[in-house]
């Protein structure tokens, strides 16, 4: 596709600084873009790229007032980008269409229209899929499931009984969705199953990625909040709570009975045990352990977590571990320099 910085400018609403009639053939990242490419630069530390990148063009914050080459300026330049993939590159992905012979359905299945279903897909009794949802090859869906309408679940996802999915949901292949809960009760050294037989409630506008385990709660419910989105390869355990627009990012394990809050970040491989509560606009950083609830609007890093402005000096001081031990090790040798030579004084004096 070929369009002038102009025409871009118009897309996305932005204000271009420089030739207008600059023409742009593709898209690409900045370290990555060559001619021809439009790229964009968001975060402030990266603005020392726009003197080296190959690209024709840029997209920025409102905040740089001039560059080496023509930029367009705008309110958010990654969704201002996300939006300009969107025009110049459309998804040529093509979706199951119809009901494919193979699927196989139960009896009191409801389907709503123009809903896809591909080839070898079970739907137990009593399930119901809303209007143009699709649904890949390979899928099941138990009894007394609902999935709203406008979702999209790629190949090989299990939806287990009696799970309420809501609209415009994306689910990514090999994601389980209520799975037991992991309850035991061990008596004498033996494990004994506790059965769980609650639900999973899964919000509108939720995304949810590959390999996926989100389990269904002892009692009531496991909820997560609309507009949530969950990365790859994420444990969601049983009657976990996560409120709306919230960010669970790969490797993230939330232990049962927890509450997160809306517009919570937990960074990779973040890990927290139960019955705590992650109030809301909270972040946890990566690979942090959360073993006691964190207010709200706070920051927390490190294992176990706490502020991460009190992390930061803590991490500091391990960093001088090495110095320290050095300078206890010296000040321990002047010191028993100092010990034998009183000693010695306290003897001439005896002896006097």
């Amino acid at each position: 596709m070929h369009k002038t910085l102009k025409e871009i400018a118009g897309l996305i609403d932005g204000e271009v600084v420089g030739n207008g009639s600059t023409v742009i053939t593709g898209v690409s990242g900045i370290k990555e873009a060559g001619e021809g490419d439009i790229t964009f630069v968001a975060n402030p530390k990266y603005f020392p790229l726009i003197e080296k990148t190959g690209a024709s063009a840029i997209i920025t914050s409102r905040d740089v007032k001039t560059a080496p080459k023509p930029i367009i300026r705008t309110d958010n330049p990654s969704l201002a980008f996300a939006q300009l993939v969107s025009f110049m590159a459309p998804c040529d992905l093509k979706h199951p269409q119809g009901i494919h012979p193979t699927a196989i359905l139960g009896k009191g299945v409801s389907i709503g229209r123009d809903v896809a279903i591909g080839p070898y897909v079970v739907v137990e009794d009593n399930a119901s899929i809303g209007d143009k949802t699709i649904i890949y090859s390979g899928c099941f869906v138990g009894h007394h499931t609902k999935i709203g309408n406008d979702t999209l679940i790629y190949a090989n996802v299990s939806i287990r009984e009696r799970i309420t999915i809501g609209n415009r949901v994306i689910i990514h292949s090999g994601t389980v969705i209520g799975s037991d809960g992991f309850g035991f009760a061990t008596i004498e050294g033996l494990h004994h199953k506790i059965p769980q037989v609650g639900i999973v409630q899964i919000g509108d506008d939720v995304e949810i990625g590959a390999n996926v385990t989100i389990d269904r709660a002892r009692f009531k419910e496991t909820i997560i909040g609309s507009g949530t989105k969950i990365d790859n390869l994420v444990q969601i355990a049983h009657n976990v709570v996560i409120g709306e627009n919230s960010i669970i990012v790969a490797q993230v394990g939330i232990s049962g009975s927890t509450t997160v809050g809306k517009n919570v970040i937990l960074a990779g491989q973040v890990g927290l045990v139960g019955h705590i509560n992650i109030g809301d606009n909270a972040v946890v950083m990566a690979q942090s352990g959360v073993s006691k609830s964190i207010p709200e609007g706070t920051t927390a890093w490190g294992y176990p977590a706490k502020p991460a402005s009190v992390a930061k000096r803590v991490n500091a001081c391990v960093q001088n571990l090495p110095r320290l031990y050095k300078t206890v090790a010296e000040l321990k040798k002047k010191i028993e320099k100092i010990a034998y030579s009183v000693e010695r004084i306290a003897d001439r004096k005896d002896s006097v």
